[in-house]
């Protein structure tokens, strides 16, 4: 019997079965939308944190110290060996002139300091990595290059932005995981509901010789139909909650440093991840819903 009938069947069932359990239906859609906000906030609050972590390691610089019997001329010349190092952005050269300014930014009130000579500061190379968590290796490389008398870089740091950005990106996606299986459950509990007062219907089918898959494909739509109901709605909905924390940040004057992406920058692939999830969603629900009742 199946095979003698197109997707057309399933789908106009799929839809039959969700106006005709309206309340069963909303209720579903409900959580799914629930669950798609509490995953995509906690995807958000990590994406947002991974920007600014991603942010502050671009700004972290180390500085690489010429050596004193270099003359500027030949000082200058390592730029271009230092930028060919595998791990480096750039390379800016700073003579002892602008360290001495950068220095004294702030100081000018102290005597003792503007007096300094210019002679007392060194030319050096303000360094840049692609990848801050190699940076300890490239620290090695650039005091290999000869001409770099020493380095000046905190490492600390540095490691402790991976760790923190490492710990950032684990935990969320445990908790997405996490949220993704109890939405499962959720939604097939909800379903489920709904087809137990078709268990007589099914078990008349499955009695006058309907296969699994036929009893099964309407479910199957009826679920994908509200997934991607409860898709859409969500991505409204999460957009709307987006804009006004942002707005309460943008408020905020001890929440000044925060950098928060803007939504439309991710609006396709928050769409596209919310579309997916409530297909799998809605799907996997019905099928788990159904399954007990197949079983005639």
């Amino acid at each position: 019997m199946a095979r003698r009938l197109n997707s057309g069947y399933y789908i106009s069932e799929g839809f039959h079965n969700v106006f005709s359990h309206g309340f069963m239906s909303f209720a579903a859609v409900c959580m799914i939308v629930a669950c798609l906000l509490i995953m995509g906030t906690f995807t958000l609050v990590a994406v947002n944190l991974e920007h600014m972590l991603g942010e502050l390691e671009r700004e972290n610089e180390f500085l690489a110290y010429v050596d004193e019997s270099y003359t500027r001329e030949q000082a200058q010349t390592l730029a271009g060996q230092l930028e060919a190092l595998p791990n480096v952005a750039s390379a800016a050269f700073v003579t002892k002139e602008e360290a001495q300014t950068s220095f004294l930014q702030g100081r000018e009130e102290n005597a003792l300091l503007v007096e300094l000579p210019s002679t007392v500061f060194r030319d050096r190379f303000r360094i840049h990595v692609k990848d801050i968590e190699s940076m300890s290796h490239t620290v090695e490389q650039v005091e290999g290059v000869e001409g770099i008398a020493k380095v000046s870089v905190a490492l600390g740091i540095a490691q402790g932005f991976v760790l923190v950005r490492n710990i950032a990106s684990g935990v969320a996606l445990i908790l997405i995981a996490i949220l993704m299986i109890i939405s499962l459950f959720i939604i097939a509990n909800t379903i489920k509901l709904a087809t137990f007062y078709r268990r007589e219907e099914i078990a008349v089918m499955k009695m006058c010789g309907a296969s699994n898959s036929f009893v099964r494909w309407p479910f199957v739509f009826e679920g994908l139909i509200l997934g991607l109901t409860g898709a859409v709605v969500a991505f409204f909905l999460q957009w709307g909650v987006y804009q006004l924390v942002c707005g309460l940040i943008d408020q905020s004057a001890a929440m000044g440093l925060v950098v928060i992406i803007p939504y439309v920058d991710m609006a396709f692939r928050i769409l596209a991840t919310f579309a997916v999830s409530g297909l799998v969603i809605g799907a996997g629900g019905s099928v788990m819903a159904i399954r007990k009742f197949l079983q005639v």
